[in-house]
């Protein structure tokens, strides 16, 4: 039975600029180990795997002193990779999944197609530059580097909101709550959930 297999995955990428270990398993229970050296990406990770029900280990070292991009975009690619490896060839998985989050003024809906075909579509300007020290774009270079990496199409909508740190929070939340619906069994399926037989 397909719901019998451990979904885990480890992932281990070094470059010049990075040095990460990624270790995910996707029916977990929301335990996080998070260190990337940049302070709001380990707040935002935690919560993703504390509201998708996933384990997740994360060890990261990066060029911090040029700045967070290239952590922040590497993590983004290996937490991608581990999800895709994880999930094998999909079958029996619901495929699609989406969450409406709100934080207080904010509302976040994410949609996702666990499909094999990369896509983002972002739509969630936030009013500041920094959160902290956290440079608010590279949110967005995280999302692509998952989906690209993940096989996921990805559509993150700002319904409404004010405070960067809400919207940011929300987005990762909805996506940990999109991607454990879409990544749920769907009993009586067998294979890929497609009219063409495959993904």
């Amino acid at each position: 039975m397909a719901e019998e297999k451990v979904r885990q995955s480890q992932i281990t990428r070094k470059t010049a600029e990075t040095d990460i270990t990624v270790e995910l398993t996707i029916d977990g229970s929301g335990r996080a180990d998070i260190s990337t050296g940049v302070g709001f990406l380990d707040h935002m990770l935690t919560l993703f795997a504390v509201h998708g029900f996933f384990d997740l280990r994360i060890q990261a070292r990066g060029d911090l002193q040029v700045d967070d991009h290239h952590t922040v975009e590497d993590v983004g690619i290996c937490l991608g990779q581990a999800l895709a490896r994880a999930l094998g060839d999909r079958s029996g998985i619901c495929r699609y999944g989406h969450a409406h989050v709100p934080m207080d003024e904010t509302l976040v809906r994410v949609c996702v197609d666990i499909s094999n075909r990369p896509f983002l579509y972002y739509q969630a300007a936030v009013p500041d530059q920094k959160v902290g020290t956290f440079d608010t774009a590279l949110a967005k270079e995280f999302m692509r580097a998952l989906a690209q990496h993940g096989g996921v199409t990805l559509h993150v909508d700002l319904l409404h909101g004010e405070n960067s740190h809400h919207i940011i929070e929300a987005v990762f939340k909805a996506l940990a709550r999109a991607l454990a619906k879409a990544s749920c069994f769907r009993a009586g399926l067998e294979g890929q959930l497609s009219s063409k037989g495959m993904l």
